[in-house]
This record gives C-alpha cells, structure tokens and sequence, in this order.
C-alpha cells in the first residue's frame, strides 16, 4: 500500500497560516484519491478535502472552505493544504489518506491507506 508521511505542522497564532505537506510513496489507481482529514480532542474525524492525481483543482469541505485550498504537486507525488486565517477552533491533528475516490461527503472509510498525522495548534 502507498506510503503516506505528513509534515509542516505545528504552533501558530489565531489568524496565522500554515502548509502542510503529504508525501506519497508511489502514485496509483487505487490511491488515485487524495484526502485531508483533522481529529480534534473528543471529536470524530472530520473530512477537510480532498484532490485526485489525474483530476483537476483540489475542493475543502464546506466548514473551512474560503480559508483552506488543498493542491498537489505529482512530480513531487506530494499533496499540500494550505491552512489561511487559522482559528482556535482549527486545532487538531491533521492526516492526510489515500484511496480509489473522493468527493465533498468523503468519510474516513472510504481510504485505505492514512499517513501518521501532524499536529496543528492555533493558540488564543
């Protein structure tokens, strides 16, 4: 299964901003899907977006959409989210997740392989 490491986590500010990356061992039709996913302390997992290696632009989910864009880079085989105007309420750990498809409903389920996490706090 592809292997998935993320990175560019960690301590900022409200209204501050972040890039996380997610690299990827290898580029595949079952792992032709993309996702961001966050966990906060006592919540479920929550789709954050998501992107395809052969599709086009990458989409947020609606709860963070306008401040969050996800892109990708396939000569690097490497996802990014790009986290704008952080808010408290944004802290989590962040994993990012392959699999066959993606799409705005998109749940934890429906990906195969999960990178380690990567812990984003926004501090008040």
């Amino acid at each position: 299964q592809v292997q998935l490491v993320e990175s560019g986590g960690g301590l900022v500010q409200t209204g501050g901003s972040l890039r996380l990356s997610c690299a990827a061992s290898e580029r595949t039709w079952s792992s032709n899907a993309m996702a961001w996913f966050r966990q906060a302390p006592g919540k479920e997992r929550e789709f954050v977006g998501g992107i395809a290696w052969t599709g086009g632009n990458g989409f947020a989910a609606d709860s963070v959409k306008g401040r969050f864009t996800i892109s990708r880079d396939n000569a690097r085989n490497t996802v990014y989210l790009q986290m704008n105007n952080l808010k408290p309420e944004d802290t989590a750990v962040y994993y990012c997740a392959a699999g066959s498809f993606v799409h705005p409903r998109s749940r934890p389920a429906d990906f195969r392989s999960w990178g380690q996490g990567t812990q984003v706090t926004v501090s008040v």
